[in-house]
Formats: structure tokens, C-alpha cells, sequence
């Protein structure tokens, strides 16, 4: 076992293509405790252990034991990375709309594109010495747009030091949700972007069969819109189906006639409904992960620092997301 004779340094943020934990990882695998009492802990968290530092539970410590010397102090922009994580993947919608994600180390990207929207085939068995139909797959001419949101936290250590860390979790957690519908609302734009809306007179369920048609041959598996209009959608006759009920009072998951899942968001028009196939219509690009300002933070120098994630969207198929505009 050897967690405790790692010496913890700064520079071990500032490994390219790695990040903090993995680094750990490296030095002390975990592979090497099983079976142990540390099975199941992660090389930070037998950090964590070693210092004595408690995170959560009835006897959390306080922001001042990590910095009860050099090399624990090293472990606080992690705690803050993780508790903004926490955040994220709390109520993230984006798994639900997008086909693929990309982790990806540079501000540069370019998507791909095919033609198999434009092409169109017969459906009839190619004859015996005909060609095969054929696909092309290209790169797209045009850089995707990386948008970073974050936040500055403005405090002095003296402000937190005798502040327990579950406390800050839950802050952060605040911060880490907030970045996350901002990605939110890049990707409602970017899947808008170039749709032109049918106009449907009201919310109803001819509305939506209109909606879920038009995306064939395209599965209609996901439905975004207000807050509003979904609490419409919900009080149609068609959403008083007693399982459709039961299912909504003993999950509290939003879902619609169709059987897509509805994800409510204050991004689209107000009286806008979009329609996607999230198997193919939308690409996520992230550049690396929660980005936490260590240096200042590991130094105590807490004001004025900075968290932040960056992030694209980029359509994969024009066809796979289509918009009803409700006119009434």
C-alpha cells in the first residue's frame, strides 16, 4: 500500500491529458486494495483517508484541514472540481439529447457529416454487378464554437476556513447545476439553428402526432419545452392514462403522449415544442473537465478564482430534430 508516501505537489494538475485523479491513480492503482478495507475508495479519496480529512457525515471537518500542511493542501481543488461535478450530474439533461460526446484537449474542433440525408435509395436489392450504394463521410469545412461557462468565487480563506466542507458542497453543487443548463440552453440553440418551426393552432394531441410525424423515418424520443406548454402537454386527455399517471407521481419523470421523455427548459420560445431523435441528432464537445484555478486556490489566495467547463454542440443529423410553434 503505498497512499501514504505520496508526496503531493501542485504540478500534478498540470499534467496534459491527465487529470488529478488519474495521476493519482497512476502512482497508487486501486486494483492493489482489493480485498482491502480501502476496496472501493479512489486514489483521492485514500487520500482523503491519510490527512484525516472527512468531506461529509455528522463530523465533517472544516476548509482549515486542508491546509493543515503543504502536501493536504494540494487535495482542495479537488474537492471543489468533484463538488461542482456533483452539481452537474445532478439534474443533467444533456446525456438525454445528445448521441456522443467528445472529451477532447484543444479549443479547435471539427465535426464530420455524411451524405445520408441526401441521398436517397430505392430500398430494392442492388443487382448482381451494380454497385453498392455509397456513403461519404467528410469533414466539416467549419469550426465548432466552444462556449466556457463558469463562475469566480470571491472569497478570502479567512471567510472559510472554519466553514464545514459539506456546507461548501452544497454551494458549489449550486454552481456546478447553473453551469450546466447554461450548456443547456448552447444546445436548444444549436439544435433550433436552421429549423423552421411548423405552426400548429394549440397544445394538443393532434400537435403532437404533427410534431412526431414529421421526424420520420426519425424516432421522436425526446421533447424540450417551457415550463409552461409542458404543464399543458400534461393536462391533456391523453396524459390521463392511469399508468402514464402513476408513473409521473411515483418518479416525478416528465413524459408525454408519445411516450418521448420531456425535458422542461426557459431557453426555447415561449411557445415552441422541439422534436429529436437523440440517437443521432446532436454531438457534444467538451475541452477537458471542470476547470478549478489550483494555483491560487492551493496557495489560499481564494479570491477571485475561477471554475469553469467548455463546451460545443454540434448537429449530426439536420433531420433527427424538427419544431412545432403553437400559435395559441
Amino acid at each position: 500500500m503505498n497512499y501514504d508516501n505520496i508526496k503531493l505537489e501542485k504540478g500534478m494538475y498540470s499534467i496534459c491529458n491527465k487529470s488529478f485523479t488519474k495521476v493519482l491513480e497512476e502512482l497508487d492503482p486501486s486494483g492493489n486494495y482489493k480485498g482491502t478495507d480501502l476496496e472501493g475508495l479512489d486514489a483521492y479519496q485514500r487520500q482523503l483517508k491519510r490527512f484525516g480529512i472527512r468531506v461529509s457525515g455528522p463530523n465533517c471537518d472544516t476548509v482549515e484541514k486542508f491546509f493543515m500542511n503543504s502536501q493536504s493542501a494540494v487535495l482542495f481543488p479537488e474537492f471543489i472540481s468533484r463538488a461542482v461535478k456533483k452539481g452537474i450530474y445532478t439534474q443533467n439533461n444533456l446525456p438525454v439529447i445528445t448521441a456522443a460526446k467528445s472529451i477532447i484537449d484543444t479549443i479547435d474542433y471539427r465535426t464530420i457529416k455524411s451524405n445520408l440525408e441526401t441521398t436517397t435509395y430505392s430500398g430494392n436489392e442492388v443487382p448482381e454487378g451494380n454497385l453498392l450504394p455509397e456513403i461519404t463521410i467528410r469533414t466539416n469545412s467549419d469550426l465548432i464554437t466552444l462556449k466556457k461557462h463558469g463562475r469566480v468565487l470571491s472569497s478570502s480563506y479567512e471567510a472559510l476556513r472554519f466553514q464545514n466542507l459539506d456546507v461548501l458542497t452544497v454551494i458549489l453543487k449550486k454552481v456546478g447545476l447553473d453551469i450546466i443548463n447554461e450548456h443547456l440552453a448552447d444546445a436548444i440553440r444549436v439544435l433550433k439553428d436552421g429549423c423552421t418551426p411548423q405552426t400548429v393552432p394549440t397544445v394538443s394531441y393532434d400537435a403532437l402526432l404533427t410534431l412526431w410525424s414529421s421526424l420520420k423515418p426519425h424516432n421522436m424520443n425526446v421533447m424540450i419545452t417551457t415550463y409552461d406548454i409542458a404543464r399543458r402537454i400534461m393536462a391533456l386527455d391523453e396524459m390521463r392514462d392511469a399508468n402514464a399517471g402513476l408513473d409521473f407521481q411515483g418518479t416525478g419523470r416528465d413524459i408525454s403522449p408519445m411516450g418521448a421523455r420531456l425535458i422542461c427548459s426557459n431557453i426555447p420560445d415561449a411557445k415552441t415544442v422541439i422534436g429529436l431523435d437523440k440517437d443521432c441528432a446532436l454531438q457534444m464537445i467538451q475541452s477537458g473537465d471542470v476547470v478549478v484555478d489550483y494555483d491560487k486556490v492551493i496557495d489560499r489566495q481564494l479570491d477571485k478564482t475561477t471554475l469553469s467547463v467548455t463546451a460545443g454542440f454540434s448537429k449530426i443529423f439536420t433531420g433527427a430534430t424538427k419544431i412545432i410553434s403553437i400559435t395559441n
